[in-house]
């Protein structure tokens, strides 16, 4: 009988197994309900006016890409636990690397354009070109939406090629024994991820960081002004800058620190079972599911809508 390949790490124990399904089971159905719902409220208001606001078709375009992610990354993480050996054949491992890149890329670029939306319709900046931006930006929107999928899809076509080679070492030796064992390793060209995943989010990041920061600077201004007008502290209009300032903080906070995870789990560093490699699949399914509360906590059409979704589930639920 021949012998099979052993994933490549230390397999994990049957405690650990369940913790990380658990956790990160959690966060992805999170994730999924969130981001279903967001997708759901944008596409009834599409469906029943015949029409779409600009920032519901970007949610909607965000919300089906990580609805697909989380749902995807329940799939690996339950093939890569059950089945290891399929997981890790070449085309196999290869397809999953590719369709999690595009997935992510998406997610990213339309998190970045939800960012510049909000950021040219709020900002109160007064120069030429602002305004013009300010008057075009609905327009454009839609093409740019699209553009944005189509440059994810060249670029994590690029993973399909020269990035990972899995094979199986025969001769690997067993501790405190004299035996030896068959175990798939993986060898990432790190150069190459490093250039390509950087080509792919660079654009993006930058687009986001920068409209964040400018958001915040512009808010923090008018917060300002509003303050020396001796405006309240309890005024409404104060009370929104304020809780936009923070939305947008942690809205840039999540994007980096899931940026700089996703690349850490897909240059292969640590091993596949390590605390690192577990702690990085942890934040990339977190970062989607909150991101996504967040903003149905942040805007009053999805919060409305919750709080009627929540009300109804209790009568339904008391009957």
């Amino acid at each position: 009988m021949t012998e099979s390949c052993s994933p490549p790490g230390d397999e994990l124990s049957p405690l650990h197994t369940i913790l990380l399904f658990t956790v990160v089971g959690i966060e992805c159905v999170v994730g999924i309900v969130a981001n279903g719902f967001i997708v759901a409220i944008n596409a009834a208001e599409w469906i029943q006016n015949k029409a779409v606001s600009t920032s519901g078709r970007i949610l909607i375009f965000l919300g089906v890409s990580r609805l697909v992610l989380q749902s995807f990354m329940m799939l690996e993480i339950t093939l890569y636990s059950t089945s290891p050996h399929f997981y890790h054949e070449d085309r196999v491992y290869d397809t999953f690397r590719v369709s999690f890149m595009f997935l992510n890329y998406c997610s990213l670029w339309f998190s970045a354009w939800l960012s510049f939306f909000y950021f040219v319709k709020t900002a109160d900046f007064s120069c030429s070109f602002f305004l013009k931006l300010k008057w075009r930006i609905t327009g454009l929107m839609p093409w740019l939406l699209w553009l944005s999928a189509f440059i994810s899809l060249s670029y994590s076509m690029l993973f399909s090629k020269g990035i990972y080679t899995i094979y199986c070492n025969s001769s690997v030796p067993v501790p405190s024994s004299n035996s030896t064992k068959k175990k798939y390793f993986t060898e990432t060209n790190v150069v190459n991820l490093a250039l390509l995943y950087n080509l792919g989010i660079f654009i993006p990041l930058i687009m986001f960081i920068l409209t964040a920061a400018l958001l915040i600077l512009s808010l923090k201004r008018h917060t300002l002004r509003m303050e020396s007008n001796a405006t309240g502290s309890g005024d409404p209009s104060m009370e929104a800058h304020m809780g936009a300032i923070r939305a947008t903080s942690y809205f840039l906070i999540l994007y980096v620190v899931n940026a700089g995870a996703t690349f850490i789990y897909m240059s292969n560093v640590f091993d596949d079972n390590s605390p690192w490699s577990i702690l990085c699949r942890t934040i990339m399914a977190a970062y989607p599911a909150s991101h996504s509360v967040l903003l149905i906590l942040d805007n009053p059409g999805l919060r409305r809508a919750w709080k009627r979704l929540q009300s109804r589930l209790d009568l339904h639920l008391k009957k």
